[in-house]
């Protein structure tokens, strides 16, 4: 499928399924729901059962979120002590939090942090005079569902948060360079005649091929020059009818191993060390190799070359190449890690949409170390969650079109 058609595709399956979908998609009645939701004298939401009715809100001004109720019998509000509340929240993936309530400074406090997101299932629980009172309602933020053909054909990819390694890399740069002992300078044992060479420029040959013949000066006897190693013909300095002395006549370079030679700055010098592990980049080529030595740096320069030896059975690594390097300087165990790429930002937060069902629901994280790839997840976030690797900038685009409010 080419670009332009999955473009299209994209914005009519945007169209016509994310964007039809209301941020409480779960439930059928939820958007209408939160459009009619009936508000207290102190703003929370109105609880009503007759003439008794209950005012719940989660307030958040300077402090860390934290549930407040008011209780009213015929619209008169009631004393504090003459009733009693239990809030239970099920969240997405069968957490619940409990919350009991004691009288505070005007009204009764629950006892703990509503934590985010607030997107929860609520059942209330009040007492007066021995009555019981009760209600269930969703209230719903950062949620939506998508059918797992939807989520297929956009490409929607998944993965599952756990415990795992950082590595810690340092960028460095540097270019490719043959291997010193892969390059061999052929020249004649005797000075002579040159009769015949049987060696073009380009011609891959074998060590032990005849390479030259020459006639010696001294005894006009003829004799054979032989490859030394495997090798690509990459010089030729001299052609039949030719005087060989001491000058090279031929070079042979065997590239089925390099020389990456990467600059470390001065700053870094202390970190990277021979033994370390480096992967070497360009474009889509990459390959693993580990740091031999470290030379100082030519001429004036206080940056030191990493040398790094690198198989190229294939020849795809030429001499010359300019090249990345990640040298992996610490492996870090994480209790808990994502991959980067999930990472979207929404509101004030940084967030991952987990996945249970056919349910996406943000989690605010707090996050930890990185090496680029993966990153420490210190809260938000639990092992075996499962969350969106790919393409998660839709359902983020479908939310903040639909406009998810943040109302309780």
């Amino acid at each position: 499928m080419n670009m332009t058609i999955r473009k299209t595709l994209t914005t009519l399956l945007l169209g016509t399924a994310l964007c039809s979908l209301p941020l409480l998609a779960a439930d059928e009645h939820a958007a209408t729901e939160v459009e009619t939701v009936a508000k207290g004298p102190h703003g929370g939401r109105l609880l009503t059962d007759g003439d008794f009715a209950l005012e719940l809100a989660i307030f958040e001004d300077g402090v860390p979120p934290e549930y407040h109720a008011w209780a009213y019998l015929d619209e008169q509000e009631l004393s504090l002590q003459d009733w009693q509340l239990s809030v239970r929240l099920s969240r997405l993936g069968g957490i619940t939090n409990n919350f009991s309530f004691a009288p505070a400074a005007g009204y009764q406090l629950g006892q703990g942090v509503v934590a985010e997101p607030h997107s929860f299932d609520v059942s209330v629980s009040a007492d007066y005079q021995g009555k019981m009172y009760s209600w269930n309602y969703p209230s719903y933020e950062g949620r939506m569902q998508m059918t797992a053909a939807l989520a297929a054909e956009l490409h929607v990819e998944t993965a599952v948060a756990s415990a795992g390694t950082l590595h810690q890399s340092i960028l460095l740069y540097g270019k490719t360079t043959p291997d010193p002992q892969g390059v061999s300078h052929v020249t004649a044992r005797y000075p002579g005649l040159i009769r015949s060479i049987s060696a073009d420029l380009g011609q891959r040959v074998k060590a032990g091929d005849k390479l030259v013949v020459i006639e010696a000066n001294a005894s006009l006897q003829s004799y054979t020059i032989t490859a030394p190693i495997d090798g690509l013909v990459i010089q030729r300095h001299a052609n039949p009818g030719e005087v060989a002395g001491d000058q090279p006549l031929l070079t042979i370079a065997d590239y089925r191993r390099v020389w990456v030679d990467l600059d470390v700055f001065p700053g870094d010098a202390r970190t990277i060390q021979p033994g370390q592990q480096v992967i070497i980049r360009m474009g889509d080529l990459s390959a693993a190799s580990t740091i031999l030595f470290m030379n100082p740096g030519a001429g004036d320069s206080p940056n030191v070359v990493a040398r790094v030896p690198l198989d190229n059975p294939a020849g795809e690594w030429t001499p010359g190449l300019l090249v990345e390097g990640d040298a992996m300087v610490a492996d870090i165990p994480v209790a808990l890690m994502i991959d980067k790429r999930a990472l979207q930002g929404f509101r004030d937060w940084q967030v991952v949409f987990i996945k249970v069902g056919d349910t996406y629901e943000i989690r605010p994280l707090t996050l930890g170390r990185s090496d680029g790839r993966f990153t420490e997840v210190l809260e938000g976030l639990n092992a075996g969650d499962e969350y969106v690797v790919i393409n998660s900038y839709l359902i983020k685009a479908d939310l903040e079109k639909s406009g998810a409010s943040h109302d309780h």
